[in-house]
């Protein structure tokens, strides 16, 4: 059921690590640096003409023109950089390349692909060296960093997620890699594979009877012992197509204005109920609900425990990803619950 109680508003406040809230639990933001965001609305148009045309787009800071569609991209999230290989475009460099092919593994980088430093913190030089078209970054990276970029190569710059539509930004950021690139048809064949996939995930759990059930999904991290739980709200990506699929999200205090995000502890769980327990780990790191909640006598006595509710899905799902990383969800979901 809902949440059976108010949790406390302490208990909800958000990290300081939400400031990049994308990075997951492997990457915390730069104490000195802020959010740059911009608030303008997310869109794409190209320009008439050839292939070689100029490219003309409005990303969150305004609207930019590039020479031709871009071929030399250097990209700065894992999310980007999972949409832009769901296109079939291979970036000429790339932040954090282990970390995205530990984290995000619905479609592999190359191992080999050029690092350009982490996605707090990209190397200028490593940049510039690469002589990119174009650099994709999401809007969580500082300003003043933004704007050293754009002394590189111009920049498109996105927000991680929108938690007022979650699902609906994402179309419109792949679309809008669809259009700086020149892979319009690319981008909707992954859209169209995506709404077949919901379609498909939607009538299965409909089939089991789970159609209105109520759901939550976390994940966690374990730091000095203790554990810190991330909760999804329907503001959050993976939150929201969990509604999509036709169950109700329990959770819905709280929640960061591009992520959807709230933070809460095991004693906050116990505002939870009759629900499935859906979470993400990944072995690169202590599963913190088996090995940082083991033998914890909140943890054991919650409902969703002891009526064996609990599903972690299959590492490497990323929880800020695109379409691919939503299929992904989409099938841990239903093979997880209909099984």
């Amino acid at each position: 059921m809902r949440l059976s109680r108010t949790t406390s508003a302490a208990s909800l406040l958000l990290v300081t690590a939400l400031t990049l809230t994308a990075c997951g639990t492997t990457e915390e933001a730069d104490p000195d640096t802020g959010d740059g965001g911009a608030e303008n609305s997310d869109g794409a148009e190209q320009s008439e003409g050839a292939a070689g045309s100029p490219v003309t787009f409005t990303d969150e800071r305004g609207e930019h023109t590039l020479d031709a569609p871009a071929q030399d991209v250097v990209v700065l999230e894992w999310g980007l950089t999972e949409n832009l290989l769901a296109l079939g475009v291979t970036p000429v460099g790339a932040a954090d390349v282990d970390g995205y092919n530990t984290w995000d593994t619905s479609i592999e980088l190359d191992p080999e692909t050029p690092d350009v430093g982490m996605r707090g913190e990209p190397s200028l030089s490593d940049i510039t060296a690469l002589e990119p078209d174009l650099i994709l970054t999401v809007t969580d990276l500082p300003e003043n960093v933004i704007t050293q970029l754009e002394d590189i190569a111009p920049v498109l710059a996105v927000r991680g997620s929108d938690s007022e539509d979650p699902l609906g930004y994402m179309r419109s950021t792949v679309e809008l890699l669809g259009t700086v690139t020149g892979k319009e048809a690319e981008a909707q064949e992954a859209l169209n594979s995506f709404d077949v996939s919901l379609e498909e995930g939607r009538g299965a759990i409909a089939d089991a009877g789970l159609e209105g059930s109520e759901f939550v999904m976390a994940d966690g991290w374990l730091n000095n012992g203790v554990v810190s739980v991330r909760m999804y709200t329907p503001g959050s990506y993976f939150g929201a197509l969990g509604e999509e699929l036709g169950m109700v999200n329990a959770w819905t205090e709280g929640g960061d204005p591009d992520y959807g995000l709230a933070q809460t502890d095991v004693e906050g769980l116990t505002a939870l109920e009759d629900v499935q327990f859906i979470y993400a780990a990944n072995d690169s790191e202590p599963d913190p609900f088996v090995d940082g909640l083991a033998d914890n006598p909140i943890w054991e006595q919650l409902p969703f425990v002891t009526a064996g509710d609990v599903h972690r899905i299959p590492d490497g799902i990323w929880m800020f990803g695109g379409p691919l990383s939503g299929e992904a969800y989409i099938d841990a979901v239903v093979d997880s619950l209909t099984d």
